[in-house]
């Protein structure tokens, strides 16, 4: 039994797409048994690029079903099939993570018609849906629309099974691609890790966490560590069965978390922000062992970046000046800043310099009392020296709005 299927995405960046189409053929080898088309509400924006693409308007998909009003529907008419698509990696990706947003986890088997046709069919000019079917004689109507596509890819499908005589490529494919090998492995692990800064958990079967660490960018890390042949890495290679995360958006959280635990853990920070006859420079702390930098970075662009933004004011000329700006001594305020995801606020308390605790909260929230935050806040264990670094660089980039503390 298959689930035949197509989407069309509102065209966001990489891991944001919403679906705005989807069109979903149940065949059970000899005949389409259900099917299920529908437009999708995506709840934001649709580009010019996908709208000129597939004729689907903003104002064609306003009233259309959203994702969680047909996935049920989707769960049901792709039970115990493996699901075929053309490039089925992407149409799978789409699945995954607008249910992922429904806090549920879809898994089932995939087959990619890309693979197979090359296989089946080989010297084609080109594997594209489009030209591929074209070139076969296979009727494509409505191209760019998941109905059109998902039913010119059930017609390929047909062909290539019937290539398949023996039913040997085609099986041979499925077992290749859902098999449990140690590749399978790791695209399952770390196919829908996101590509952002927070701390990663691998874990064993049972769930033991066997190694964390906060990390600038989760997918590459967890894939550098897969792919790496160092015998640091072996056992959690062999171990590791699942992977989990938590987004924090921007070092500074990440530094909060680290000192509200109470964790010390020391960041490399070897280039120092210097000011020298009238002009700020970036070098290495180590060559000058006697001078004190005014800010620490962890690395020489990010360094340069600071550079070019005080560049920008005069006022910052003077040096004393500066230092005031970002000096984080005798503060008592309430800073409000960017969360760890879109419609999320981060709060700090400062009181004396010292920063005391922190907490999140939602934008349409209204803080208007100590006591409300209160209930909110997580305590700091400690406060770090590379904390009150990040402070002052968000301070000179003006990250935060800063205020005197509520009653």
């Amino acid at each position: 039994m298959y689930s035949i299927i197509d989407i069309e995405s509102n065209g966001a960046g990489y891991r944001k797409e919403c679906i705005i189409d989807i069109a979903v053929y149940r065949y059970d080898g000899q005949k389409i048994v259900d099917q299920f088309i529908s437009l999708v509400n995506p709840e934001s924006d649709i580009t010019p690029f996908v709208q000129k693409l597939t004729n689907i308007t903003p104002k064609m998909v306003k009233t259309a079903p959203k994702f969680h009003e047909i996935a049920r529907r989707i769960v049901e008419i792709t039970a115990n099939t493996t699901l075929v698509g053309h490039n089925i990696d992407f149409d799978y990706r789409m699945l995954r993570q607008s249910f992922q947003r429904l806090g549920y986890d879809f898994k089932i088997n995939t087959l990619d018609t890309i693979p197979l046709a090359k296989k089946l069919i080989p010297d084609e000019v080109s594997y594209s849906l489009g030209k591929l079917v074209k070139s076969l004689g296979i009727p494509l109507t409505n191209h760019h629309r998941a109905d059109g596509d998902a039913r010119a890819t059930l017609e390929l499908f047909k062909l290539l099974v019937s290539k398949d005589t023996e039913n040997e490529i085609i099986q041979k494919q499925h077992d290749e691609s859902n098999a449990k090998t140690y590749i399978n492995k790791i695209k399952v692990l770390t196919q829908d890790l996101p590509n952002e800064k927070g701390f990663v958990y691998f874990q064993d079967e049972a769930g033991k966490i066997i190694f964390s660490d906060y990390v600038q960018d989760i997918n590459k890390f967890s894939k550098k560590i897969f792919n790496s042949k160092s015998k640091r890495w072996e056992l959690i290679q062999q171990e590791v069965e699942q992977i989990n995360y938590e987004p924090t958006g921007t070092d500074i959280i990440a530094k909060l978390i680290l000192n509200s635990k109470g964790i010390k853990k020391r960041e490399a920070l070897p280039f120092g922000l210097y000011y020298r006859n009238g002009k700020y420079l970036v070098e290495k702390n180590k060559l000058n062992k006697t001078e004190k930098p005014v800010l620490k970075f962890r690395s020489f662009t990010q360094g340069s970046k600071a550079v070019q933004f005080i560049g920008k004011f005069e006022a910052y000329e003077d040096i004393d000046t500066f230092r005031k700006k970002i000096d984080f001594k005798k503060r008592s305020e309430l800073w409000l800043g960017s969360g760890r995801r879109l419609g999320e606020k981060l709060f700090l308390i400062i009181e004396n310099g010292k920063v005391v605790s922190y907490g999140f909260y939602e934008l349409f929230t209204q803080i208007q009392t100590l006591s409300k935050l209160m209930k909110l806040k997580v305590d700091l264990l400690y406060q770090s020296s590379d904390l009150v670094n990040e402070l002052q660089l968000a301070l000179l980039r003006g990250d935060f709005e800063t205020l005197p503390l509520p009653k």
